[in-house]
């Protein structure tokens, strides 16, 4: 946290989901999410806490676009602007959560799945990760919502189980910035609304009558 400088971001864990020391000062850690709409939100962190996760008030449910990443705070103000700048990429989607899924072996962490707007949520990712932001990842970008982490496999294989038929689905039209506060929560600090034009959609054409050329 402490290495900031002036180049690509310092690479740090990938998800918000777990802990990290407070930044050193002049220093800011950010991610930037789609957030879980209400009620969701809170029906999915009661899950976590039934589930023993420590970090279940700690860490709002979202979509993760960039993992937590620590900058000098004077680069705040460009980060915005750039953010700005992504959010005019991507029109505003649809996403819906179904089941579950986990990453187990390689981290043992269990998600609610995106089955929809995964596309968007890839587009979203590429044109916040890049620039001011721009830093190296250790995994290939999957769009998730942690529901447990940190807790025994036991408590695991029951989030997996319990959440497995969970579905809900929900309008995204903005995504978030968030700073990691010194008590080590994790706070939306600044919207940034979808504005990007929909997808082309081919028109229907009626057939030609028989023998015409097109």
């Amino acid at each position: 946290m402490s290495g900031a400088h002036e180049g690509a971001a310092d690479r740090l864990d990938q998800t918000m989901g777990l802990p990290l020391a407070p930044a050193a000062a002049g220093v800011v850690t950010i991610g930037v999410a789609v957030a879980v709409p209400e009620p969701h939100a809170d029906e999915l962190r009661e899950c976590r806490r039934g589930f023993g996760d420590p970090l279940a008030d700690a860490v709002p449910a979202h979509v993760t676009l960039l993992p937590p990443t620590s900058l000098p705070v004077h680069r705040v103000e460009d980060v915005v602007e750039h953010l700005e700048r992504a959010a005019g990429t991507t029109a505003p989607f649809t996403m819906r959560l179904r089941g579950t899924g986990t990453f187990r072996p390689v981290s043992p962490v269990v998600f609610v799945q995106v089955a929809e707007g995964i596309s968007a949520c890839e587009l979203l990712e590429r044109a916040v990760r890049c620039g001011p932001l721009g830093r190296d990842v250790e995994f290939a970008y999957h769009p998730h919502v942690t529901v447990a982490h940190h807790v025994v496999p036991d408590a695991l294989d029951r989030a997996f189980d319990e959440l497995s038929e969970y579905e809900v689905v929900f309008p995204v039209d903005a995504f978030w910035l968030y700073r990691h506060g010194d008590d080590g929560v994790w706070r939306p600090d600044q919207r940034f609304a979808l504005t990007g034009a929909p997808p082309v959609e081919e028109t229907a054409r009626e057939p030609l009558p028989p023998g015409e050329a097109p």
